[in-house]
């Protein structure tokens, strides 16, 4: 009759195309990606959203073998590299991950595997822009 169960948020729905990568499929390279991306192969590169509406969601096959920035990740295979989603990270309790989590709300089932760092971080990690851009020089030795 009721329950005591809460039931978390959905996952946003992004806008655009879905992009489905299918087991037997193996991409060498890295990935950048808009709207909704859907891995059950293998991908050996990164994995980037360009959009911060973007979700990322590996099935059961799906293995990948570099970093993955998203703002929604949910993984139910294998991750050798780190994860950073900027909004949501769900871990489904067939999920492995070799590497550190960068996440703001987490949401692991029993039996997910973590074997690294979990790091809560409530804003995307800031890129320091390289020397000398900007204006800024370096200074020259006397």
């Amino acid at each position: 009759m009721f329950s005591s169960k809460k039931s978390a948020p959905p996952v946003p729905t992004p806008h655009g195309a879905t992009t489905i990568i299918t087991s037997g499929t193996t991409i060498r390279g890295d990935l950048s990606f808009s709207g909704a991306m859907y891995i059950d192969g293998r991908i050996e590169g990164t994995i980037k959203a360009e959009t911060d509406d973007a979700n990322l969601t590996q099935g059961p096959g799906g293995i990948i073998e570099g970093e993955v920035h998203a703002p929604c990740v949910v993984l139910h295979g294998e991750v050798r590299g780190n994860v950073y989603a900027t909004q949501r990270l769900e871990l489904r309790e067939s999920s492995k991950i070799e590497g550190d989590i960068f996440y703001n709300v987490l949401e692991m089932a029993a039996g997910a595997k973590i074997n690294g760092k979990m790091v809560h971080q409530t804003d995307a990690p800031k890129r320091l822009p390289a020397p000398g851009v900007n204006g800024t020089a370096h200074a020259e030795p006397a």
